[in-house]
């Protein structure tokens, strides 16, 4: 009788869900092992699927961006109260640091305009969490796992409306080309002159 009281209180207590804590209110860092696990078998299930280098890359690029759409709404509904950036620097320095924080324990590196075009960014990240514990066979040498990072901005960027391309390229460890539309440009510069 003492436990079916006892079961009849407990399931009048509001219960706290997983999804409805906030993000900040967690462990502030990435269990490397677990990340590890997870990617390698996330790169294993989509080696499978393909017969090229550049369709892995895609293949990773394309979950990356499933990733990003769900973590953007997420942080915006539960951190922000549906408040986003709306000038361009600001949304980029939201990606290298607030998002790499939370995906990957740390800020990127590097956040670089480009000297000869307006629409391009750099985001620069030396040693990336997701090609640390991938081996890579030397036939597929030029395999960037960093894809599906690049995946993963570009939907952060775009679905907060500064619709852009983001590609990974080797270069100073990995580097994220950042090209954005033209009228993303356009409208930063309208903002700025009011």
């Amino acid at each position: 009788m003492e436990k079916l009281e006892a079961l009849k209180i407990s399931s009048m207590r509001p219960r706290s869900n997983i999804l409805d804590r906030p993000l900040s209110k967690g462990k502030s860092e990435v269990s490397q092992s677990i990340v590890a696990l997870l990617f390698s078998e996330i790169v294993q299930y989509s080696q499978s699927r393909v017969f090229t280098v550049p369709e892995l890359q895609t293949r990773l690029h394309d979950l990356g961006q499933d990733v990003g759409t769900r973590i953007i709404d997420l942080y915006f509904v539960r951190e922000r109260n549906f408040k986003r950036e709306t000038k361009l620097t600001q949304m980029l320095l939201f990606v290298k640091t607030t998002v790499w924080k939370n995906l990957f324990g740390k800020e990127a590196e590097k956040l670089e305009h480009a000297n000869d075009d307006e629409r391009t960014y750099y985001i620069i990240e030396k040693e990336p969490l997701v090609n640390t514990f991938i081996s890579v066979p030397k036939d597929k040498s030029s395999l960037n796992c960093a894809n599906f990072t690049a995946g993963i901005v570009e939907a952060v960027l775009t679905h907060c409306g500064f619709p852009c391309k983001v590609t990974a390229h080797w270069h100073k460890g990995t580097t994220y080309m950042v090209k954005f539309e033209d009228f993303v440009i356009a409208r930063d510069k309208q903002m700025e002159e009011k």
